[in-house]
């Protein structure tokens, strides 16, 4: 059971093109988004599609592959696991966000 602790599965489309940056270190980042969506019938019997975001970070090779063939409204599924971490903005604000650290890449679709 300890493979399953701080695992996300997702299957989902790209909001926006992946923000790509190389790192002085050699390393590639990739930053985007996903939506997933979920449907549901409510009490009227109207089809409700409730649908939430994603941030995902992807380094290294992965950064490399989303980076030659991923692009804005490709499916696709990714495995990894979920982070917090806290920055402050241009104001001084501290800001919180939480990200999915992708570790696995599968294209979907088209």
């Amino acid at each position: 059971m300890n493979t399953l602790r701080n695992k996300v599965q997702l299957i989902g489309n790209l909001g926006n093109d992946p923000e790509i940056i190389n790192l002085e270190s050699g390393k590639t980042l990739a930053k985007f988004n996903i939506a997933t969506n979920e449907s549901y019938t409510n009490a009227k019997g109207e089809k409700i599609t409730d649908t939430q975001w994603h941030n995902v970070v992807a380094w290294g090779k992965t950064a490399q592959i989303i980076e030659k063939y991923v692009t804005k409204g490709k499916e696709v599924a990714i495995e990894g696991k979920l982070t917090s971490r806290s920055y402050d903005d241009k104001d001084g604000n501290k800001r919180y966000i939480t990200e999915v650290v992708c570790s696995e890449l599968l294209m979907l679709g088209k």
